[in-house]
């Protein structure tokens, strides 16, 4: 028998009973070895404990366990449903075509990952496209398994009609919903919440053959599979830099992440490679939640920051982004996170942290001091000169691809307005406020309802140091910052 066979003597998990359950939504008290019991919780068939040998597992959060649940539901029920050695339920990549390139981790799919762009690469005659900010989705041909290789259970009617060949896509619940898309696609009760996500398909890993024909094979398989919920992705020819610059402060503007950029006639690999980059205004990285900063003003009672470690250690918080509902039921500690910023200080603390969403489709890996990490931001794009159009101008070499994603909101704020709004900081001590935005080289400071006062100085960095430093005296003065102006 194969690693991907299942053996039909063994027992499945629909066979089992737990000595004891909980509703999915509720949460059920266990007393440890502590004053203070565990809380176990069930979400739509992921169980999580606050117990330290639950959070402090490298595994995503669906194929964790600890001895409180194996004591609640039993030994057999637990290594059935997060899928341990004797459970019914695999989730080993299978084999077939491989794409060039590395080897890929023993279960994990056989994925093309991007650099970030640099701007001294002419990205002429380049494919370029939006990146998602959906959650990436490997297709094998009968499962969808996320990055490091957990089943994600989709619903039989989002699954049938998928072609027996690999695809490579995002799970997208459309711009500015990257947390609700991540709190469906994890649950394991194949839920009709699905109808809020789309599969977009943007390559076909195991076709051994230039970007240009894995396209085109591409939207003739999903255009002949005809699922309203599946759909290539569109892409179109960059002009230049100008034209890069122009898409991306629409895309941004639209409340999308950034570009993505194929190189011409490049075969798909593993791994990290030079043929695919990404391209955003802001970085952004992944970190550990070490603790709970508690909040002032009007979030008095719930969360005010996440207390975070970058994967060398330094610590930082971030108190920008949070939801009221995040507030009240924060990730929980050992739970790693998704943050943007601007830059890297000199101190190697992130500057304007703003909180994304939890992430269980990474390991947390930590680094020594000094590695190399980004330090600054790709430089704004200049004003706009022109829109966009949604969908590229027909050409000759371009293979045919359906619309775009559609927007949210049929007023987007100008590209502009998006910029300030994500630079914005806002903190409050009782009834009074102060926020504080940047604007390239320029600062804006506002008290109260009091007039919004500019401040302009030689450089983005000089201007970016003055704000540290007016940050920290209000902090000092007893001021705790909200959500996002």
């Amino acid at each position: 028998m194969s690693d991907d066979e299942i053996d039909d003597t063994e027992t499945s998990e629909e066979d089992l009973t737990p000595l004891d359950d909980i509703p999915d939504g509720e949460s059920r008290e266990m007393q440890g070895s502590g004053a203070t019991p565990y809380v176990l919780r069930n979400t739509g068939g992921v169980y999580s404990c606050s117990c330290p040998a639950w959070r402090n597992q490298s595994a995503g959060i669906e194929r964790r366990s600890c001895k409180h649940l194996r004591k609640l539901r039993g030994e057999a029920v637990e290594n059935a449903r997060i899928g341990a050695t004797d459970a019914p339920h695999p989730t080993r990549v299978s084999g077939g075509s491989k794409p060039s390139g590395g080897k890929s981790e023993a279960g994990v799919p056989p994925l093309l990952l991007a650099h970030p762009w640099e701007p001294h690469v002419d990205l002429t005659g380049w494919w370029m496209s939006e990146k998602l900010d959906g959650v990436r989705a490997y297709w094998d041909g009968t499962r969808i398994l996320s990055r490091l290789g957990n089943q994600l259970f989709a619903p039989d009617w989002f699954l049938e009609g998928l072609p027996s060949t690999p695809l490579d896509g995002e799970l997208f619940g459309g711009r500015k919903r990257f947390q609700r898309t991540v709190s469906i696609v994890r649950r394991q009760d194949r839920s009709d919440l699905w109808k809020e996500i789309r599969y977009v398909v943007f390559d076909a890993p195991a076709m051994d053959a230039p970007f240009e024909d894995r396209l085109a094979a591409l939207g003739e398989t999903i255009g002949a599979a005809g699922l309203a919920h599946v759909e290539a992705h569109p892409h179109e020819l960059c002009r230049g830099t100008d034209h890069l610059r122009e898409a991306l402060a629409h895309v941004e503007g639209l409340g999308g992440e950034g570009l993505m950029l194929r190189k011409p006639r490049s075969r798909y690999e593993i791994g990290r490679s030079h043929t695919l980059l990404k391209v955003k205004t802001f970085h952004d990285a992944e970190a550990r939640v070490v603790g709970h900063l508690p909040g002032a003003g009007r979030h008095k009672g719930r969360l005010g920051a996440l207390d975070c470690e970058m994967p060398d250690g330094t610590r930082f918080s971030v108190g920008t982004g949070l939801s009221d509902d995040e507030r009240r039921d924060p990730p929980p500690i050992g739970a790693i996170v998704t943050y943007r910023f601007q830059e890297l200080s000199q101190d190697g603390v992130p500057r304007f942290p703003s909180y994304v969403g939890v992430r269980d489709d990474v390991r947390w890996t930590p680094i020594a001091k000094g590695a190399a990490r980004p330090v600054g931001p790709i430089p704004a794009p200049p004003p706009v000169k022109a829109a966009v159009p949604t969908s590229p101008a027909p050409t000759a070499a371009a293979p045919a691809a359906p619309s775009p994603p559609a927007a949210e909101s049929t007023n987007a704020p100008s590209p502009s307005a998006s910029t300030d709004e994500r630079t914005a900081r806002t903190f409050r001590r009782g009834d009074d406020v102060w926020s504080i935005a940047l604007v390239g080289r320029t600062l804006l400071i506002k008290k109260g309802t009091g007039p919004e006062k500019k401040a302009a100085f030689p450089s983005p960095a000089a201007a970016w140091r003055d704000a540290d430093r007016r940050i920290a005296s209000q902090r000092e003065a007893g001021f705790v910052e909200d959500e996002e102006w």
